[in-house]
């Protein structure tokens, strides 16, 4: 005599349920949080406002935030003291922005300073010069190590410096 037909459905049953059981449905791969953006922006502009007037301006044609620092490339960044500032790559936590590649400053004067790798402290607007510089006041050209500039006093301090300066003729 043959199989009954409840015997195959319950057998046939049995293997689903346990083949079921058996099979991960969800991915084992594991990601590291602190490798992970938490965001990710293309062509954005920031404004920092305060209640009188606008206090700052960035733009960036791509960054990213990955543990609330924000990494930015081809950055223009300016405020009422400063033209232009310029990077190839900058980074910014706590109003600070870590600067690297073709710095470039152009104060409100004209005055404008190169170099690869600098630090903007927003807060006292400083621009901290790590590396070699070049700096154009006018017709006037220095060259030094390094260089501090305050915006707000529109002050510069800078070491090793090698210059040709212009005067005018008595």
């Amino acid at each position: 005599m043959g199989i009954r037909l409840e015997y195959i459905l319950t057998i046939i049953f049995i293997g689903i349920v346990f083949f079921t059981m058996t099979i991960k449905l969800t991915s084992t791969k594991t990601y590291n949080a602190s490798s992970k953006k938490e965001l990710e922006f293309f062509n954005t502009t920031f404004i920092e406002v305060d209640t009188q007037k606008k206090q700052a301006q960035l733009y960036t044609p791509h960054g990213i935030r990955k543990k609330g620092v924000l990494v930015l490339d081809k950055l223009n960044y300016y405020t009422p003291t400063i033209d232009s500032l310029l990077a190839d790559t900058g980074t910014y936590e706590n109003n600070i922005l870590h600067l690297d590649g073709h710095v470039s400053l152009k104060e409100t004067t004209g005055n404008i300073y190169q170099s690869e790798h600098a630090i903007y402290d927003q807060t006292k607007e400083v621009l901290t010069i790590t590396s070699p510089f070049v700096a154009y006041m006018g017709q006037n050209i220095f060259r030094g190590n390094s260089l501090v500039y305050d915006a707000v006093r529109k002050e510069a301090n800078a070491t090793k410096i090698d210059a040709v300066v212009y005067t005018v003729k008595k």
